[in-house]
């Protein structure tokens, strides 16, 4: 059997096609498979989980292909990456849908608040968040994640979505943007690293980031 060196979680949610032909495109030598076999994602080298649409159903789809144990372990034990969803998805709990999440970490999956939302001169700002916006890099153990490794700070990354995560432990966070207010934006530790933007769908920063993660050996 060919070795599996980037799993790419399918639990029937998201464009999971434009994340594995970006994959596919910084590493042209590796084996990129898209799969909902629990087997796959146990193999493989490193592991991507990302996601798009309501976290209740993407936490049902998940359950039903019995690919729940396996993401938790891969957490755990080998380089991952979580985009959108799959990073909310690794929390608690999320306000959408009063949904448990996988409980890796301790936090909140809260929405945009509405009251709340007017840019610097009052005009009303759209939920969900969509489009282009600044990503800054958290500075923990004074410098930043090797995954923002060839990108300049501040650069902007495409986001589409209407919660974000709340961390109980706010030295997780990895990057942040604001729209008005501060949220995270990235999350990392150990082997583990989540973003809340779509790197598959942020340019040449993003394609950096994939090209990070590859050559990543936490």
């Amino acid at each position: 059997m060919k070795k599996i060196d980037i799993a790419v979680v399918d639990y029937g949610m998201g464009n999971l096609r434009s994340v594995s032909k970006a994959l596919e495109h910084v590493a042209p030598t590796k084996n990129v498979l898209v799969t909902s076999n629990p087997k796959d994602i146990a193999s493989a080298s490193r592991v991507v989980f990302p996601g798009q649409g309501a976290m209740p159903d993407c936490i049902r789809e998940l359950d039903l292909r019995g690919l729940r144990q396996a993401v938790i372990d891969a957490t755990s034990n080998k380089p991952f990456l979580g985009i959108c969803i799959g990073m909310q998805m690794l929390f608690e709990h999320s306000e959408e849908g009063d949904c448990p999440g996988l409980g890796v970490f301790n936090g909140l999956v809260t929405r945009f608040n509405a009251d709340a939302m007017h840019d610097a001169n009052g005009a009303k700002l759209k939920v969900p968040h969509m489009g282009w916006n600044q990503v800054y890099q958290s500075q923990v153990s004074q410098k930043p994640h090797c995954l923002w490794q060839g990108i300049e700070n501040g650069a902007r990354f495409y986001y589409v979505h209407s919660y974000y995560v709340l961390p109980d432990d706010d030295s997780i966070t990895s990057g942040f943007s604001e729209y008005p207010q501060r949220f995270t934006g990235a999350i990392a530790k150990d082997n583990l690293f989540a973003v809340q933007f779509h790197p598959e769908k942020s340019a040449n920063a993003g394609l950096q980031m994939l090209s990070n993660f590859i050559a990543w050996n936490p």
